[in-house]
């Protein structure tokens, strides 16, 4: 302390005097010098995760949110990719038969003339006769989706054939034709293949394949199944088809035709 008991008088220097203890015993310093060891490696650890995050960091939140999004869009293709729906083939370039054996609309003859509409996200007019190779289900009034649906799908899909769906639009007893809606949901019973919608308004196929619902012989229960070769000619028409040995006998008949 100064003379005058104003506080502690200043050294050679000019700097207060401080008072420093140092005890006579160095173990005494040891609790000190652990808490100075854990203190310095907190510091060390937080200077290691900042180094590590600054790339992450140096452009704010966007990278962590771009590399999620990422993330989640390959795993959904990947997941697509292994169970969604796998898309049927386009037709072939073959020549449409010059001299079919039979006229339009019947069996041994080309499909018949006009256009239908085919409908993905929008329609698009197609003529009847670029509807090959493949099979054409043509869907009666009130239809209950069956197996064969699927099965049909599974079979032209391995033989590298299409497959189409189409409603009958034609009445019968107060019953009109299957709705878009419901056909695209029969075609999504298919797991092997994608059925491709077909909206025929003037039931060209119903009316050359099919009876006229209600009159003789009419069922209604099943799909019309017509078999279309690559070069346009109709080889092959049956009602109802079950699936078996038979009709992958009569599908892949038509990668010959």
């Amino acid at each position: 302390m100064r003379p005058d008991g104003d506080g502690p008088e200043p050294d050679d220097y000019g700097l207060p005097r401080v008072d420093v203890v140092v005890p006579d015993d160095a173990r005494e310093l040891e609790r000190d010098v652990v808490a100075y060891r854990k203190e310095e490696r907190r510091r060390r650890r937080r200077e290691r995760y900042r180094r590590l995050g600054r790339p992450l960091t140096r452009f704010g939140i966007a990278i962590p949110i771009i590399a999620g999004a990422l993330l989640i869009a390959l795993l959904s293709g990947v997941l697509m990719t292994a169970f969604g729906p796998r898309p049927a083939p386009r037709p072939t370039g073959a020549q449409l038969a010059p001299r079919p054996t039979a006229s339009p609309g019947k069996i041994g003859g080309l499909l018949p003339e006009g256009g239908v509409d085919e409908v993905t996200g929008e329609r698009t007019p197609t003529r009847l006769r670029e509807l090959r190779p493949g099979v054409i289900g043509i869907v009666p009034p009130a239809y209950e989706c069956e197996s064969v649906v699927a099965d049909l799908a599974g079979r032209t899909q391995k033989n590298e054939l299409d497959f189409y769906l189409v409603a009958d639009p034609r009445p019968v007893g107060g019953k009109k034709g299957m709705s878009l809606k419901d056909l695209k949901a029969c075609a999504g019973t298919a797991h092997n293949g994608i059925p491709l919608i077909l909206e025929d308004s003037k039931a060209l196929l119903a009316t050359a394949y099919t009876r006229p619902p209600g009159t003789p012989g009419w069922t209604g229960t099943g799909i019309t199944a017509v078999f279309v070769q690559p070069d346009g000619v109709v080889n092959d028409v049956v009602q109802a088809p079950r699936p078996g040995p038979e009709l992958d006998e009569k599908i892949r008949a038509l990668t010959s035709g």
